[in-house]
């Protein structure tokens, strides 16, 4: 049958165009968008492409991480591992985020900035950077104390024993603060080198407390060797071990002597934390975790023998030496209450002290350190060479009294 021509048709009416289309319903492209790829959010369900979900991925894990690292640092054993990462990366990481924003989905680069900037701000006084550290100061009195800390790494063991007192003798400093006095093989040995170091330092005063030495050509008023029996515990495994004819290197890891400079009375603390992790167990064994968890224990306990030693004396203090502890560490906030942290007067923005030898690994940690309290200027402090026998670097500094 014929369609009815004469039967009147309402007329065509064509919908108004969509201002978010182009002529013919095609979508416009978002400006922002390169030619020839979908906008985020458009097709797939609104997802977003594998660059922003990594980038956002990469700064909530890196802000989880900072969060965790605040309440688990200095408190949860396994926490040393994380910790031994070089400091640096709190401003590496989130600066190479930082990079990525631009490029990432609209809706998200706000929150990312927000996110990152404040991780960079966290991480940022806690990474050792030191842009601001002074120069040395031109009027450095002619009384000044020098002052050598030093962790020569097993003292003379694998060196020229005449190099080693050589180098030592030609930092003409007025006290020497020295680590690992002993040998090691598959444990510390101790050692005998008083004699020597007599003979080679005529007019210093020597003093030695567990695997530590301190020579003073000042007067030498008292010394004792710091104990932290007291927080060792056989439940934790920090107690020296069974059958160990050396207990007192597992309970003193402070050596203070107090010295007459002028008028007044300098605590000198020759400080070696327990290192956190022994390199050459394979992190695939128990023991090597079990030898983590007891270090762990082990500096917890001697951190507190000093923190209490601390607190109880009223005199000056200049307190230096091989911590094990980075600027991304709590242990460096709990050593006491009220001491001055001290960064080198001249080098590197990034003073590092670690490693210097023996290990394949860039030299990004800074393990020495000093601090202060009390009317005590430090006119100059640099970290030196070791002259090849050591895999620290030295610390060298000029203080006085006032």
């Amino acid at each position: 049958m014929l369609p009815d021509l004469d039967t009147p048709r309402p007329p065509s009416v064509t919908p108004p165009a969509d201002p978010g289309t182009a002529p013919g319903g095609a979508p416009f492209p978002d400006p922002g968008t390169a030619p020839g790829t979908a906008a985020p959010g458009a097709g797939g369900g609104g997802r977003w492409c594998l660059g922003t979900r990594l980038l956002v991925g990469g700064g909530l894990g890196w802000a989880v991480l900072l969060l965790l690292h605040t309440f688990l640092s200095g408190r949860w054993w396994f926490w040393l591992l994380v910790e031994t990462a070089p400091p640096i990366l709190l401003l590496l990481v989130p600066l190479v985020l930082l990079g990525a924003v631009p490029l990432a989905a609209r809706p998200v680069r706000a929150p990312m900035l927000v996110l990152l900037v404040a991780t960079l701000l966290f991480g940022a006084p806690r990474s050792g950077l030191t842009p601001a550290a002074p120069l040395p100061d031109p009027a450095t009195p002619a009384d000044a104390v020098r002052v050598f800390s030093w962790n020569p790494e097993y003292w003379d063991q694998d060196d020229d024993p005449d190099r080693f007192y050589a180098y030592l003798k030609a930092q003409r400093a007025d006290v020497y603060l020295l680590q690992e006095y002993l040998h090691y093989t598959d444990r510390p040995v101790r050692i005998d080198a008083l004699d020597r170091l007599r003979a080679e330092f005529p007019g210093y005063q020597v003093v030695v407390g567990s695997e530590l030495v301190t020579l003073s050509r000042l007067p030498v008023l008292a010394s004792r060797t710091v104990d932290a029996s007291r927080w060792l515990s056989a439940a934790d495994g920090s107690t020296p071990p069974a059958g160990t004819d050396w207990p007192e290197y597992w309970t003193g890891k402070t050596l203070r002597t107090d010295v007459r400079v002028g008028a007044e009375v300098v605590s000198f603390y020759n400080v070696h934390l327990a290192v956190q992790v022994e390199i050459d167990r394979s992190p695939l064994r128990a023991d090597f975790y079990e030898f983590v968890r007891s270090q762990f224990h082990r500096r917890d306990a001697h951190l507190r023998a000093l923190h209490a030693d601390l607190a109880a004396n009223p005199h000056r203090v200049l307190l230096s030496g091989d911590l094990n502890s980075t600027s991304l560490m709590r242990d460096l906030r709990r050593i006491g209450a009220g001491l001055r942290r001290h960064d080198p007067t001249a080098g590197s923005p990034l003073p590092a002290s670690w490693p210097t030898r023996g290990v394949p690994l860039p030299r990004l940690w800074r393990l020495d350190w000093t601090f202060t309290r009390g009317a005590l200027t430090v006119h100059e402090y640099r970290l030196t060479g070791d002259d090849g026998l050591s895999d620290h670097s030295a610390q060298q500094l000029a203080i006085s009294v006032h």
